[in-house]
């Protein structure tokens, strides 16, 4: 069993639309768990990081142990899910980082046009 843990600003309408969207959709094979970055999960999880992948303000993913970042760990996202979504991620990997990531930088920045949480 593989175990993916994902960790996103909780106070984002997005992000939390995000976790919603994965737990529909996760495999039942997957150990998937979602955490707020600021919780004391989170927070300890990123202090087990580099120092450089500590400072980013991204969405992580944890798959086995092992973190991911920006558009690297939106795609690693794609495995936990149901087949007709994971047949998507070898294709994903064609797009070139700079794109991939220039692409996940603008959603990154208005992202809370859609709104916040307080809680």
């Amino acid at each position: 069993m593989s175990r993916t843990t994902v960790l996103i600003d909780a106070h984002c309408v997005m992000c939390n639309g995000l976790a919603r969207f994965l737990h529909k959709r996760v495999k039942p094979s997957v150990d998937f768990e979602v955490h707020g970055i600021d919780s004391e999960e989170g927070e300890a999880i990123i202090a087990s990081f580099p120092e450089r992948l500590q400072v980013m303000d991204t969405v992580y993913v944890v798959r086995n142990g092992r973190p991911y970042v920006r558009s690297a760990g939106a795609i690693r996202l794609l495995l936990c899910m149901r087949w007709y979504y994971a047949m998507w991620f070898p294709l994903a990997w064609l797009v070139p980082l700079p794109v991939r990531d220039a692409a996940y930088w603008i959603v990154s920045k208005v992202r809370h046009r859609f709104g916040r949480t307080d809680g």
